[in-house]
């Protein structure tokens, strides 16, 4: 199939709106706000969960971002009601329940590599299976043990607790699941026993190959703008041949359509079935001036969806993000949490929050304005009601901005 031409601009509008990030979406106002979330993720495919909590973790800063009134207790009542179910997509992600037979591959995967983990750990890994068999769903303080062993992130010394091990190798296997969440504790049970029987007999009934192409699709849902480059394509471990032949074989078959970006050289990629949708991007820049100061200002979260692929930040966005919670202090350039500031269809800077839960303040570690921006008076305003309603969301009642890279009196 012949490749299609666009701008920059039109692609970035494009990824936005399918991202749920350009408009708010219209078409739920007799939903609930709960169900409206459950529609959300479902439309991004996945939210990604994160225990950092600088201030509120990245799963609930995703939905946050996208619709008005999102609490984040709704997300945890969606898991417990069985909406959702946690395991690996683009990486630990909250997952509409329906697409549970999608990932056997992926439980087949992990099931070969830890299985001989989970043997040495024996009796111990037994015991949690058959506490959850009595007893679940069970919080994790429930499983106690002196014994250390050598966790996914201790480098010398055995510093993790056995009995967390065994709980982290068998979600890996999904011999057990995540039912519940009460604040940053999680409650267990068997898999088995908590997932609906239909979901469970489709996803036996699926093989290895079948699995991968349905998860394949899913990724190619998610990212709607990706590239070969990318080592998570379609959240499988694949070498780089493989996935020229599995992008290549969906561009024969008419379903993947290469993109050719106006000035950008890396080789991009969007489904057919999203190119009416691109079209209407390019015809409404034909018909109107976007301007950054009429729009919403939103904060994104280091892990969220429009953030995982860097590269594309870069291409489509030109605009450069780390993530610095790894970064040693002295070396950080934007800070420990820097969340990128979008308002319209650019990127324009990044902001620090912390939050001081005893204090109820927001603190604004850095507020940062990248050089090419416009400060104006309305962009000024609208910062400072979007700093207003993050707080607000994190229930803070006072916001200090400690730094600001530029001279901006927003308070």
């Amino acid at each position: 199939m012949n490749s299609y031409q666009t701008n920059k601009q039109a692609a970035r509008r494009f990824l936005l709106d399918t991202q749920q990030l350009l408009f708010q979406d219209k078409n739920q106002e007799n939903c609930s706000t709960k169900e409206k979330a459950l529609e959300l993720i479902r439309k991004l495919e996945c939210v990604q969960l994160d225990a950092v909590a600088s201030v509120e973790r990245n799963q609930h800063l995703v939905l946050a971002a996208r619709m008005d009134g999102y609490r984040p207790e709704m997300l945890n009542e969606l898991l417990a009601e069985k909406e959702l179910f946690e395991y690996w997509a683009n990486a630990a992600c909250a997952i509409p329940m329906e697409d549970y037979p999608l990932f056997e591959s992926t439980r087949i995967r992990f099931q070969n590599k830890v299985q001989e983990k989970i043997d040495k750990l024996g009796p111990i890994a037994d015991e949690v299976l058959e506490r959850l068999q009595a007893e679940g769903p069970l919080a994790s303080r429930a499983f106690r043990t002196e014994d250390r062993v050598h966790g996914a992130w201790d480098n010398k010394l055995p510093k993790t607790k056995a009995t967390s091990h065994a709980l982290n190798l068998l979600l890996d296997t999904a011999a057990i699941r995540v039912v519940r969440r009460t604040s940053s504790e999680r409650y267990f049970d068997l898999t088995d026993q908590t997932i609906p029987g239909e979901l469970l007999e489709r996803a036996e009934q699926m093989d290895v190959a079948a699995s991968s192409e349905v998860l394949m699709e899913k990724y190619l849902r998610a990212y709607r703008v990706f590239d070969l480059g990318d080592a998570r394509l379609g959240w499988q471990k694949m070498s780089a041949k493989e996935r020229r032949e599995a992008i290549g074989k969906r561009v024969d078959a008419g379903s993947v359509i290469p993109l050719e970006i106006e000035g950008i050289r890396r080789q991009y990629y969007i489904l057919a079935e999203d190119l009416n949708q691109l079209k209407v991007q390019e015809l409404q820049l034909q018909e109107e001036q976007f301007s950054m100061e009429e729009t919403q200002i939103r904060f994104l979260p280091p892990l969220d969806n429009l953030l995982w692929r860097r590269e594309r930040l870069v291409d489509l966005f030109d605009f450069y993000y780390k993530w610095e919670v790894y970064t040693p202090k002295e070396k950080r350039r934007y800070g420990y949490y820097a969340m990128p500031i979008l308002t319209g269809d650019r990127l324009i800077g990044r902001i620090d929050p912390g939050l001081d839960r005893e204090n109820q303040q927001l603190n604004i570690r850095l507020l940062q304005i990248e050089p090419w921006v416009e400060v104006t008076p309305r962009l000024l305003r609208n910062l400072r009601e979007a700093l207003e309603s993050f707080a607000a969301f994190h229930q803070a009642n006072d916001i200090a901005v400690e730094r600001a890279v530029q001279e901006l009196r927003i308070f």
